[in-house]
């Protein structure tokens, strides 16, 4: 009997051991995660969705956003009777899921038009200080900057607005910024059937403007080189480009 009760509290020990073990892994992965939000690290360069992502209508999802929003500002004590708060729940649902967030669905990837360059021209093409618009995936509060891209065509170029429109595609997503650059490069890549893309973007992060360290000065650039950028020489003459001060 007594090393049955023995052995009962040994069991016992070992099984509080291994709980306290668990809750101190989730801790410890808890802080992980947090401070791999505020270091900004992105974990793949395609865009992290579920299979079903796309199962719900706009509408049906419209409603379900609508719903959580709702449930935040009363968690934090918001009146919702009050005029200024009554339509915020949607206006903040319709904001997610038809702007900001759009470019989720490929169905609203643009289509890029191509040409055979016909006029042979051999040198680099830059687009630059596109206009960008993001929202940063760790807590989701914007990104603002510009992208510079560039390509060299092998036979082929695309319009003009279309670079403005994949760059402006693949902002409107929650994203990473280096994860945005490497989409926009790809994707070039894929239209135009060369290796030979770049782009740079410049960018300020809210969140780290307006929240945590609270820096408003700093900005993030990154950078992706495909192909012939890769060249210490091409990659010079295409940020000599950007660095042009254009003015109108």
């Amino acid at each position: 009997m007594v090393e049955y009760k023995m052995l009962n509290k040994a069991l016992m020990y070992i099984f509080v051991g291994h709980i306290l073990g668990l809750m101190k892994l989730d801790q410890t992965l808890e802080e992980q995660y947090e401070e791999r939000g505020d270091d900004h690290v992105g974990s793949s360069s395609d865009t992290p969705l579920r299979k079903d992502a796309f199962l719900l209508s706009d509408d049906e999802k419209i409603d379900r956003i609508q719903d959580n929003v709702r449930e935040i500002l009363l968690t934090l004590g918001m009146d919702l009777d009050d005029d200024s708060l009554k339509g915020t729940p949607k206006r903040v649902a319709k904001m997610f899921v038809k702007e900001i967030f759009g470019g989720l669905h490929p169905d609203k990837k643009p289509s890029a038009s191509t040409f055979d360059n016909k006029y042979k021209y051999g040198e680099m093409l830059v687009e630059k200080n596109i206009v960008l618009y993001s929202t940063c995936e760790h807590h989701l509060l914007p990104i603002v900057g510009r992208a510079h891209v560039a390509y060299i065509s092998n036979g082929t170029v695309v319009g003009l607005s279309k670079m403005n429109r994949i760059v402006d595609y693949y902002a409107k997503r929650p994203q990473v910024q280096e994860r945005l650059n490497i989409q926009i490069v790809k994707e070039l890549q894929k239209v135009l059937g060369t290796e030979d893309v770049a782009c740079v973007i410049d960018a300020k992060h809210l969140c780290v403007n307006s929240r945590g360290i609270r820096d408003i000065e700093s900005s993030t650039v990154t950078a992706e080189y495909g192909g012939k950028f890769k060249d210490e020489a091409v990659r010079s003459e295409f940020l000599d480009y950007i660095n042009l001060d254009t003015e109108f």
